[in-house]
């Protein structure tokens, strides 16, 4: 079967992640992948929001998968204020948190030679300020676009860990 996506330059931001061929609304397209490692070690590795751009994605309460080691295509995959695919963690049947995984899915039909993309829903307790909207600024160009990658938490959201990743390196 032929691949159904491929990394090419992206008018959006540096690399991108393209589709070759049509890919159905609802569809798995890719697993997101990397090394698991601890949130401490994430912490310790890369900082938080102020150094800088990561390939890291949430995986669970332990887990971070930290796609600058052993990731894959789906690391390329844009962030869009209006995204055709959204990105969720599946739990592995066993419980067994190193066994879960992130999933890349079609939010709607994808024509062949669109750019993928996803909300990365980078979540932040307290308001943000103008330096970190500067530094996590959005490039999507859609008409709604809210201008960066972050979003600040609304008293709705109990978790206090975002759901998305931390966008790449520029």
């Amino acid at each position: 079967m032929a691949k159904k996506i491929e990394r090419r330059t992206s008018k959006i931001h540096g690399n991108g992640v393209f589709a070759t061929r049509r890919i159905g609304k609802g569809n798995e397209i890719v697993e997101y992948k990397g090394r698991l490692i601890t949130h401490d070690d994430a912490d310790a590795t890369y900082g938080g929001l102020d150094t800088g751009h990561t390939f890291l994605f949430t995986l669970n309460d332990k887990y971070v998968v930290d796609a600058n080691v052993e990731g894959n295509i789906a690391r390329w995959i844009n962030h869009s204020c209006a995204p055709n695919c959204k990105a969720f963690t599946e739990s592995h049947k066993s419980g067994k948190k190193k066994k879960d995984r992130v999933v890349i899915e079609a939010l709607r039909n994808i024509r062949k030679g669109e750019e993928l993309t996803y909300d990365y829903d980078i979540t932040v307790d307290g308001p943000i300020s103008a330096a970190e909207k500067k530094l996590w600024a959005c490039r999507c160009g859609v008409p709604d676009c809210r201008g960066t990658l972050l979003k600040a938490k609304t008293k709705a959201r109990t978790k206090s860990v975002p759901k998305g990743r931390q966008r790449k390196k520029t």
